[in-house]
């Protein structure tokens, strides 16, 4: 059952000694569905913000929050260019833990809403470069949580497996993953103090004439911590108009070397909270929440059209790996509650994908050449090394210098009965094979995958030609 604001407001006495309360309201801003919370008005007119936990993972939040915010040592606050909230006290309503500190102002701007260009992306980025140029002292002085490069890149190893050992992720989804975690390229970064990861509610924004929304406060450390800088910028997956300017605000803001693999991380680590959660059903044994989960990464597989370990000559689609986690198709997840869960995971984020685009196959047909050019070609005498090239189908060269014979050899492909016209196989209802089912794995995959490719582009070139 919630608690009231006054209820709470009388909580604040006991964990702040001689705090005399004499009003209280609901907390607006920074609401969070998993706690109750409420601002207690003090007699000198100071307004300070109390949570009570709902269960024993928001408790043991708000203990990693207090340890946080008392390592935010005075020194520490006056390199940031905006406010954190202050300790006060840590106290109890009943049997459940409170925390009592600071109320900073400012309102807050949704991740899909941020808009480009100079103002609120622009100052979030800048204030999460001063966050994470905070010395590692701050960390370690207080034992909080430490992670190299290599550490932050096991982990996501070992959830990467899990999470394919469901049999639940697409095998499409697995190789790329994993491909990332391979990509050395992309681990090659400097730890950082991180927010732990840090979201669009995280900041709290002050307008200013001149420059527009500015950052005065940030909110949410109970995941303070040093690991890879990406973590904080996961989010702005959800924020599509604004992740460009937020990036190069925090490049042009950061006194840190290069990073060259950050923004794929993130997208990489904002893919995953989708593992996470199907990781969560299947170890809570919630069904409902493992069927939600396998919709929406299977709607993620369909959407993404790129690697996310760079390739020689990938140029910017790396860049638009992620792009598709605002495309996906909606579909009707099960009613369920996610606000216990992660607080990175949005599900309108997934909407809307375009529909397959096919122009990039060419035209669907062949002009017609006169009979009369065709009959002097074929009087023409040919060369052994013409000869041999309209005799090897990997040859290249244009495309009507082919026999068109030569397809002959792809009427399989038409007549394939487990083959759908979409290129899909009937035998595992539309899904890739597991190498249990009969699929197939490792060096081979990447063939197998070219020859479904070549067989649903065929298929849809062949019936559209024929309508």
């Amino acid at each position: 059952m919630a608690r009231s604001p006054f209820t709470l407001a009388a909580a604040v006495t006991a964990a702040v000694p001689g705090a005399d309360v004499i009003g209280a309201r609901a907390l607006s801003a920074d609401g969070d569905a998993r706690f109750d919370s409420a601002v207690a008005t003090l007699a000198d007119g100071t307004e300070v913000a109390i949570r009570a936990a709902s269960d024993d993972d928001t408790s043991s939040e708000l203990a990693r929050e207090s340890l946080a915010l008392r390592a935010l040592t005075p020194g520490a606050r006056s390199m940031l260019r905006f406010a954190a909230p202050e300790h006060l006290g840590d106290g109890r309503v009943g049997e459940t833990r409170t925390l009592v500190t600071t109320l900073v102002p400012g309102f807050q701007i949704d991740a899909a809403d941020i808009p480009p260009g100079a103002g609120a992306a622009a100052a979030i980025g800048k204030a999460v470069a001063g966050l994470h140029a905070l010395p590692a002292s701050v960390v370690r002085g207080a034992g909080l949580a430490e992670r190299t490069p290599e550490e932050a890149r096991e982990e996501i190893r070992t959830l990467v497996d899990r999470a394919a050992a469901t049999g639940r992720v697409s095998a499409r989804l697995t190789v790329r993953w994993r491909e990332a975690v391979d990509a050395d390229e992309l681990w090659r970064f400097e730890s950082a103090v991180t927010l732990g990861g840090a979201h669009a509610g995280s900041f709290l924004f002050e307008d200013d004439d001149e420059r527009g929304p500015r950052v005065v406060g940030v909110i949410g450390w109970h995941g303070l911590s040093i690991g890879d800088p990406a973590v904080d910028l996961a989010w702005l997956t959800l924020a599509a108009d604004a992740r460009d300017d937020v990036l190069d605000a925090y490049a042009g803001a950061t006194l840190r070397a290069p990073d060259g693999g950050l923004g794929v991380r993130a997208r990489l680590l904002a893919e995953l909270e989708l593992a996470r959660w199907l990781l969560h059903g299947h170890d809570t044994r919630r069904s409902d929440i493992v069927d939600d989960a396998a919709v929406l990464l299977d709607a993620l597989a369909d959407g993404i059209h790129d690697d996310l370990a760079p390739r020689p000559g990938s140029g910017a689609g790396v860049d638009e790996a992620l792009s598709a986690l605002d495309r996906v198709p909606a579909r009707e997840p099960n009613p369920i509650d996610t606000s216990m869960q992660t607080d990175a995971y949005d599900a309108t984020a997934f909407a809307g994908i375009a529909s397959d685009d096919t122009a990039a196959f060419g035209p669907r047909g062949h002009a017609e050449e006169p009979e009369e050019e065709r009959r002097e070609e074929r009087g023409r005498p040919q060369d052994d090394a013409v000869a041999r090239d309209r005799d090897d189908l990997d040859a290249t060269g244009p495309l009507e210098d082919l026999d068109p014979n030569a397809t002959a050899d792809l009427s399989d492909l038409r007549d394939d009965p487990d083959l759908r016209e979409d290129g899909s196989d009937r035998r595992s209802g539309g899904r890739t094979l597991l190498p249990s089912e009969g699929g197939i794995s490792g060096e081979d995959n990447d063939v197998a995958e070219a020859h479904r490719a070549a067989r649903a582009a065929f298929q849809r070139w062949t019936s559209s030609s024929s309508e």
